[in-house]
């Protein structure tokens, strides 16, 4: 016979999960390989010579670039302390953020790795609210749909950036859709909210000149990886990762990194080493390179870390590290990884309740089946539980309760907003119909089909004809869209100044710069810090659906 409850339990969502046990010889362990190096540096005529057990002549050109470029030769004397004191100061409310910094700026990957050792999930927390780099936390959307539909994109972007998003970024199916997908998303963000900054993700070279031409405000998809054969894999190097990285910003787009734990065991060359260890020299690459933040929470590899045991755990780690090293820090929260909710609900509370810069850095604006990065932790059937778990705990998840009217008008607005630029460029035609549809649609599944061979055209000629955001600016400008016209041409402004380029920056609705520069976290214990309170509070607290006193 068999037992019932153990046929229920076998049933539920959770076992459909994959998990696998610790398999350090193909990177499938997630802390503390018996294979990771030992904390080690040696410094001759300022020039790190050995690094975690590691002579420079047998050095990969990760090793030789964090020794030449991140880890301060001035500063090796930290690696004196000892990690369990090190982890003690990053609980300690009595250590200042700014201390903790300096001795990260003299410490190795593995040692930093062995500090994360010393510390449990809470005391993570603890120490990630007072090591985040800007006071205020914020949250970034996906915004996407399986038909690359240009009018939906707008209208998403639009609710998204109503909601509270401070960031919002797209992606394409078909690769040539990207820059009706580009605009879209711009016009949209700017009709939702003023100051929202919005990217494309796509191939690094079409990224960089959707950036140039003015069409998206930042950049993040730059990966970094903790192996030299991974690396080369993906055709690059820390240094041509680095040169990338000048070209954003000599174009004045702000620009972070991305890596996570999982990638190398993905990709088949972990080298035997745990995956927060290797995490930990993506970050040290990142910081050499001059990247303002990182993108990291194991991203598109969750699979994999949430598979092996402390995998969890492993993803909180790798957020505290980057902001150890004084790294903006978008903290995943971006993939479906489990097919139960309570699982995917308590991976997210280890940046929620403590904050990061960016809570999610893809929470999907649209329903899962239309997000094409793959489907996130959060989508948009879960606005009314997030803002809920806002309002219970009392703390700022980036996000605002919208009403349904408000929702309405945005998401037409940048329907008839994307219509008019397209008829003013003579790019691919948007119907009346089509406006309609996604004003009121939920997802792609509710909206009419686009002419995709019309739209993948009016992209080449976009670009062919070497359209910028100027003429998006016109465009808006001569089809009666003045005030959203200036707000995309408010948008370009800031690569002219480029204050948004400092660590952890938004941009408020009157387009001031909020960075770790003039808003910096200042948590030292009870009282201190970023409190919900005011205004804040009182928008978190006015969720839809509350009970009208007056009515019992």
């Amino acid at each position: 016979m068999k037992s019932k409850r153990f046929e229920i339990l076998n049933n539920r969502p959770v076992n459909k999960d994959g998990f696998i046990a610790e398999w350090p010889e193909a990177g499938f362990i997630a802390m503390a390989s018996p294979y990771d190096p030992k904390p080690s540096i040696r410094v001759i005529g300022g020039a790190i010579v050995e690094m975690d057990g590691t002579p420079r002549d047998q050095f990969d050109f990760i090793d030789a670039f964090i020794a030449d470029y991140t880890i301060n030769p001035a500063k090796t004397h930290f690696m004196d302390i000892s990690s369990a004191v090190i982890a003690h100061k990053l609980v300690d409310i009595n250590i200042s953020r700014e201390e903790i910094i300096n001795i990260a700026s003299g410490i190795t990957p593995a040692k930093l790795t062995e500090v994360m050792g010393h510390l449990n999930v809470v005391e993570m927390m603890m120490a990630l609210q007072k090591m985040r780099a800007r006071g205020i936390p914020a949250n970034q959307a996906h915004i996407t749909n399986v038909k690359d539909d240009p009018v939906q994109i707008a209208a998403d972007s639009a609710e998204g950036a109503l909601r509270g998003f401070a960031e919002e970024e797209t992606t394409v199916g078909v690769a040539r859709y990207a820059p009706l997908n580009a605009i879209a998303l711009l016009i949209g963000s700017q009709v939702g909210r003023p100051g929202v900054l919005t990217q494309c993700a796509v191939e690094e070279a079409t990224e960089l000149i959707l950036g140039i031409r003015g069409f998206t405000t930042y950049a993040e998809t730059m990966s970094v990886y903790g192996t030299e054969p991974v690396f080369i894999d993906g055709d690059d190097t820390p240094y041509s990762k680095a040169f990338l990285a000048s070209a954003y910003a000599s174009r004045g787009l702000k620009t972070r990194f991305t890596s996570g734990t999982g990638s190398e065991a993905l990709m088949g060359s972990a080298q035997k080493k745990s995956m927060l260890y290797l995490e930990a020299r993506c970050l040290y690459a990142a910081k050499g390179a001059g990247s303002q933040g990182i993108q990291n929470g194991s991203v598109s590899c969750i699979g994999i870390t949430a598979s092996v045991p402390s995998g969890i755990r492993a993803v909180l780690a790798e957020n505290l590290m980057a902001a150890i090293l004084d790294l903006e820090v978008a903290s995943s929260n971006d993939q479906s990884f489990s097919h139960s909710d309570m699982r995917r609900t308590a991976r997210t509370m280890l940046q929620f309740l403590p904050g990061t810069d960016f809570i999610f850095s893809g929470y999907a604006g649209e329903p899962n089946y239309d997000n094409l990065f793959a489907g996130s932790n959060f989508d948009a059937e879960d606005f009314d539980d997030y803002n809920v778990l806002q309002r219970d705990m009392m703390v700022d998840g980036g996000l605002r309760p919208v009403s349904e009217e408000e929702v309405i008008r945005v998401r037409e607005t940048a329907g008839k907003a994307v219509q008019a630029v397209f008829r003013y460029l003579n790019l691919a035609e948007i119907t009346d119909e089509q406006v309609e549809a996604v004003t009121y649609a939920h997802g792609s599944k509710d909206t009419l089909p686009r002419d995709a061979a019309a739209d993948i055209a009016a992209a080449e000629s976009l670009m062919r004809r070497g359209l910028t955001g100027l003429d998006i600016v016109k465009a808006l400008y001569e089809t009666g869209f003045e005030d959203i016209a200036q707000r995309v041409l408010n948008m370009l402004k800031q690569r002219i100044t480029g204050d948004y380029m400092q660590t952890s920056a938004i941009l408020d609705e009157d387009y001031n710069v909020i960075s770790a520069i003039n808003a910096p976290n200042n948590y030292k214990g009870p009282g201190t810090g970023y409190r919900v309170g005011g205004k804040r509070w009182e928008e978190i607290k006015n969720i839809p659906n509350i009970i009208d006193r007056e009515g019992i």
